[in-house]
């Protein structure tokens, strides 16, 4: 455990926000949190968990203790006739991941491909794309708390996830009850990629593909490369623009909700969920108010999707949050919808 100070974290968000941790610890294993909870003032210290940067809106030098997640190793925990159980380290990269264990003939993963981030933070934001959800192949994940160094197990049920939520997002009194907010650093995660595999093709996106290149019946490898190109047709790579991905949730509003807009604006795009909801697409919302390529400041709306913010050159995170509070005014007077951002600011 070393203390590093005034560490440059530009390149730990995926913003590309300037801002700097006052001090910073990188964890590579639990022994290296519970050394820092040893330190007579460390211990004590405020403290902001860091993985992949991705979710993140900086809006200043953090002055917390940051705790730079970089937990490694993949590993093969077990085969059963149902699934390959699969676990990976909090630090490995999210899509280097995905691409491994189809390297080692293990598909499940493929729908989650190229989404930016750490394995550590998949499961706080129940990451998911393209019919697919982390909760559908989550198995259970290690943890550490962040105030006595003891180390946990969590299933799903208690993780109790949600639509990009998780028990990791919410605050709780009550010893790993409803929430875990600031109490704890995840470690490894374990995944159930399930046997037998069937292909999730349920999203327009990917009926394109199968339309455009005549496979009908494609493999988790073909799945995968869709997704990719998808995904890279839609959105910017960080390291070129820097951006958060998808910076708002999808709304889901009743039918009746959905039938009033529909009444307005026919063309609204939305999708039926099985408890008799309606999700909205949060893009065609922002797009509709005319945000899609405009600017503010150096933030911006991304122009091939209007549910991507960037980085324009110099960004801060003050202009980022006016940005989105502006578009979530305007969508809110235009169509009575509130969108929740999806990154946390700090």
């Amino acid at each position: 455990m070393f203390p590093e100070r005034n560490v440059p974290l530009q390149a730990c968000n995926s913003f590309g926000i300037v801002a700097k941790a006052r001090t910073l610890v990188r964890v590579r294993e639990a022994a290296d949190l519970q050394a820092v909870l040893a330190d007579p003032l460390l211990g004590p210290a405020p403290k902001f968990v860091l993985g992949g940067g991705s979710n993140i809106v900086l809006t200043g030098d953090v002055k917390s203790l940051v705790l730079k997640v970089e937990v490694p190793g993949r590993r093969l925990v077990e085969e059963t006739p149902r699934a390959w159980v699969v676990e990976a380290g909090a630090g490995e990269n999210w899509h280097d991941f995905v691409t491994w264990t189809l390297d080692q003939g293990w598909p499940g993963l493929e729908n989650l491909a190229l989404i930016p981030g750490t394995v550590g933070a998949s499961p706080v934001q129940n990451i998911g794309a393209y019919g697919v959800e982390l909760q559908d192949r989550f198995e259970s994940l290690d943890a550490i708390d962040l105030t006595t160094g003891q180390l946990f197990t969590l299933d799903a049920a208690q993780c109790g996830f949600g639509y990009r939520d998780s028990v990791f997002k919410h605050a709780s009194s009550a010893p790993y009850g409803l929430g875990l907010a600031g109490r704890a650093l995840i470690l490894r995660v374990r995944f159930a990629l399930p046997k037998p595999w069937k292909p999730v093709l349920g999203y327009l996106d990917l009926e394109r593909k199968m339309h455009e290149s005549g496979i009908d019946a494609p493999d988790a490898r073909q799945i995968y490369d869709w997704v990719c190109a998808v995904r890279r047709a839609k959105l910017p790579d960080p390291r070129q623009i820097g951006n958060a991905g998808s910076f708002f949730k999808n709304p889901t509003v009743t039918l009746e909700q959905c039938a009033d807009i529909i009444g307005r604006d026919p063309h609204v795009v939305h999708y039926p969920m099985p408890d008799g909801s309606v999700k909205l697409a949060a893009g065609w919302l922002i797009d509709a108010c005319g945000w899609k390529g405009k600017t503010m400041g150096h933030a911006g709306v991304y122009e091939k999707q209007a549910l991507v913010l960037v980085n324009r050159g110099g960004a801060t995170g003050g202009e980022v949050v006016t940005l989105a509070r502006a578009i979530q005014t305007s969508v809110y007077e235009r169509f009575g919808i509130r969108l929740e951002p999806e990154p946390v600011v700090v």
